[in-house]
């Protein structure tokens, strides 16, 4: 009998087609993930390559994506704060001094050890109160212990303390692990062994009693000291968090550079059309639309048109900077008023505000915050505590009393005890903290530890002149009559010219015709000379605003007016002149006021020993016209992003200690590269985050007040961590059994953790004393 099989497609007779977004090999079937475009069927490998080729389809169709190439994802890489040559691909504890590892680049993503540590923290701080209450409610007439027995009281405390040890401080024992086997002590060494010798202990007693001496009994039971672990624990969770939080904080200068660049560009094809396709697929020579009050995207040159473009936010400029063919203009400024077509030349990376973006991470990674002092310490504590526990246990077990393993077992634990740093893990915090709230009420907003640290020792300000020594407003100064014409007749005619422009210069004129009261007058033929001025006719006759070059333009002899002009320029302010018809009627001065409290501020800075330097990407008169009204010492005009990190480099390598104050994002490399960077609180967002000190109202007196409030916190800090050691340290001798001979008494562990508990307390009462200092 004769079979027929119907014959099956196999793998090989499927045709395929190449996904133009990822480059792979895909099925070309009528089932697979199609779509059209002009004319052409795309196949795709994933629902995620077709949303990639739908947001911008003739970048994918052209095969731009093949020639730019496929990048994989970057890896996510941490790095430690305080030792920045520690690279990880995976978060963790810096194996050198314990800290958490943070990401190179910031990212959007919360902070999972932040979550961790908080959770931690509430859940150790409520096991902490009833653990209290059992141990020292008596203290206050509720003798909880006496009511349900020393017995039953213990093993509550046992139940209670146990998953608060065994759980939420497993970060820290881990920690202390690592420190141990990388031979790094660190605090964690001695809050890891502080935690486990007082749990230990606590275990031994609740368990096995009848080891200890009648010495040790108390109400009917030996002391446990499960309470004093918890309480450790929480309170350096505490620290904890309030570090983690500030940390998380210092990604958002970085954030806050990468928002100044648009998402999208708009892209002009061969035939004319333009659509706005996603920033990432911009490649260089491709040509892009720049529409009034659009963001450049990328950096490149003006092809055609003419426009003023706002490059404040980059140079410092307070002015807008005429734009025309053959100029190049910088990603994340803003085109003000015309239409522009331009070349991409730089892209990704390579751009101003990429690199910008790179100096700020690097610079932040270089430093090392002022916890490293308690860290100093312990290197050298550590050990010696650790090594004076075993040297008293040696000695008890050799020389002691019978039972003498029970001495020595009790004198070890009463020195870790004793020697437990619950306090130099509030040292640094509570002091920041303080001095923060403070500050804050000064009109000084501190956001990280070192700032503050370094700030005491800096001997060289270096400021931006807009919107630092001035106002970073533009505002009408002068108003010259050249001609029988009122001064509010000039400033009319000039509002009436003005009105509707966004130039910073015309809003000043604006503002100073409506505060003149002059008579409102409505121009017609309106007409931009771009790099000039304005024309139009008012009342029926010609009138101009404008440059020496447009009045020359007209036909109008400017000589006898810029005898006026020049002084007015040798003041720091811009000239504009106007004429109303063939007659050269008046002469405007526009200048950037100097803030009120400058001289004055500058003047104590100078009392204080500090060298003031202006840089500023303004022109060499006006910057020279300001250094001199308020006796700079140093002037550099004209100064690019990268000149002024160059000029903090520099002013380093000779031993000087620099503190950067400004406000826009030119300052933001120098701000993070300085020892100390101050942001001005009026300028741009980026600025503020990439300083460790801001001044609300940018008020240049609160450098002043950071300066003070810096040499407090530095001293307060200090005294901290004495107190975190002192009383420890004075008690060591004692636990370890030295008194014993001249009195046969030892100190008990309860004692002992007293002892550790009023360090603590101390260390946060004279932190307190910082709400008090007078700035």
């Amino acid at each position: 009998m004769e079979h027929h099989h119907k014959a099956h497609p196999t793998a090989a007779d499927t045709p395929t087609a190449t996904d133009p977004v990822c480059g792979m090999t895909v099925a070309a079937t009528s089932i697979s993930r199609h779509t059209e475009y002009s004319g052409k069927t795309f196949h795709f490998c994933s629902e995620g390559c077709e949303t990639k080729f739908d947001t911008d389809p003739w970048f994918y169709a052209a095969g731009r994506a093949v020639e730019r190439g496929t990048v994989a994802a970057a890896q996510v890489q941490y790095t430690c704060p305080m030792h920045p040559e520690i690279i990880r691909d995976e978060p963790g504890s810096c194996p050198i001094c314990g800290m958490a590892l943070e990401a190179l680049l910031p990212s959007d993503a919360p902070s999972h050890e932040l979550a961790d540590f908080t959770r931690r923290m509430w859940i150790s701080a409520a096991v902490a109160v009833p653990l209290i209450a059992l141990t020292m409610g008596q203290l206050v007439g509720i003798p909880l212990r006496d009511w349900i027995g020393h017995g039953a009281a213990s093993i509550t405390e046992f139940v209670l303390a146990t998953p608060i040890i065994l759980w939420a401080a497993l970060p820290f024992f881990r920690r202390g692990r690592e420190s141990l086997v990388n031979r790094s002590p660190n605090m964690w060494t001695l809050i890891s062994l502080g935690v486990a010798a007082a749990y230990l202990y606590s275990l031994v007693a609740t368990f096995l009693p009848g080891v200890f001496p009648d010495e040790y009994r108390m109400g009917g039971g030996v002391g446990t000291y499960y309470e004093a672990a918890v309480v450790i624990i929480a309170l350096v969770f505490v620290g904890q968090v309030l570090e983690l939080r500030a940390r998380e904080r210092t990604g958002d200068a970085i954030r806050a550079l990468l928002d100044l660049a648009p998402k999208t560009a708009r892209r002009i094809l061969p035939n004319g059309s333009e659509y706005d396709a996603p920033l990432e697929n911009i490649m260089t020579g491709d040509r892009l639309r720049l529409r009034p009050g659009d963001a450049v995207p990328v950096d490149g040159v003006v092809l055609e048109g003419r426009s003023s473009l706002d490059e404040s936010m980059l140079t410092g400029e307070s002015l807008p900077v005429e734009k025309g063919p053959g100029d190049a203009v910088t990603g994340a400024t803003i085109n003000k008023n015309g239409s522009l077509a331009i070349e991409a030349r730089k892209v990704g990376a390579d751009t101003v505000l990429a690199q910008i973006v790179a100096m700020v991470s690097s610079a932040r990674r270089s430093r090392a915050p002022i916890q490293g002092m308690a860290d100093r310490v312990s290197a050298i504590f550590v050990p010696s505590v650790v090594m004076i526990a075993i040297i008293a246990f040696v000695v008890w077990l050799a020389f002691g009393p019978e039972p003498a393993l029970v001495f020595a077992i009790a004198s070890a634990v009463s020195v870790l005890i004793i020697a437990c740093p619950c306090a130099l893990g509030l040292a640094t915090p509570i002091s920041i903290t303080t001095a923060a709230g403070r500050g804050a009420q000064a009109g000084v907003l501190v956001k990280d530890a070192e700032a503050l640290e370094r700030m005491a020792a800096v001997d060289t300000l270096i400021v931006d002149k807009t919107g630092t020594l001035t106002m970073g407003k533009p505002v009408l100064t002068d108003t010259i009559a050249l001609a029988d014409i009122a001064v509010a007749d000039l400033l009319s005619l000039a509002a009436a010219l003005e009105r509707g422009s966004e130039h910073p210069l015309a809003e000043a004129i604006l503002e100073a015709a409506t505060l003149g009261g002059g008579p409102r007058r409505d121009a017609v033929e309106f007409e931009a000379i771009t790099g000039k001025g304005v024309r139009a006719r008012i009342d029926d006759q010609p009138v101009a605003l404008g440059n020496a070059a447009m009045m020359q333009e007209m036909g109008l002899d400017a000589a006898p007016a810029e005898a006026k002009a020049d002084k007015l320029r040798e003041e720091g302010k811009t000239a504009i002149f106007l004429a109303v018809g063939d007659l050269l009627a008046g002469v405007f001065a526009v200048a950037d006021p100097i803030k009120s409290s400058t001289a004055q501020a500058i003047r104590e800075l100078h009392a204080q020993g500090m060298r003031v330097i202006m840089a500023t990407g303004d022109n060499e008169r006006t910057a020279h016209a300001v250094a001199a009204k308020l006796g700079i010492d140093e002037v550099r005009a004209n100064v690019l992003p990268e000149a002024k990190k160059e000029l903090i480099d520099r002013l380093r390598s000779e031993g000087r200690k620099i503190a950067m104050a400004g406000d826009g994002v030119n300052d933001a490399p120098a701000l993070a590269a300085a020892d100390v960077g101050i942001a001005m609180g009026t300028g741009a967002d980026v600025a503020v985050e990439s300083a460790g000190i801001t001044l609300l109202g940018g008020d240049l007196m609160g450098i002043v007040r950071a300066r003070k409030l810096a040499r407090a916190t530095l001293r307060n800090i200090k005294q901290n961590l004495f107190f975190a050691f002192a009383y420890n340290a004075l008690g060591i001798p004692v636990a370890a059994g030295l008194l014993y001979p001249l009195t046969g008494m030892l100190l008990s562990p309860m004692i002992a953790a007293a002892a550790m508990s009023f360090s603590s307390v101390s260390v946060i009462m004279n932190s307190l004393r910082l709400r008090r200092v007078v700035l």
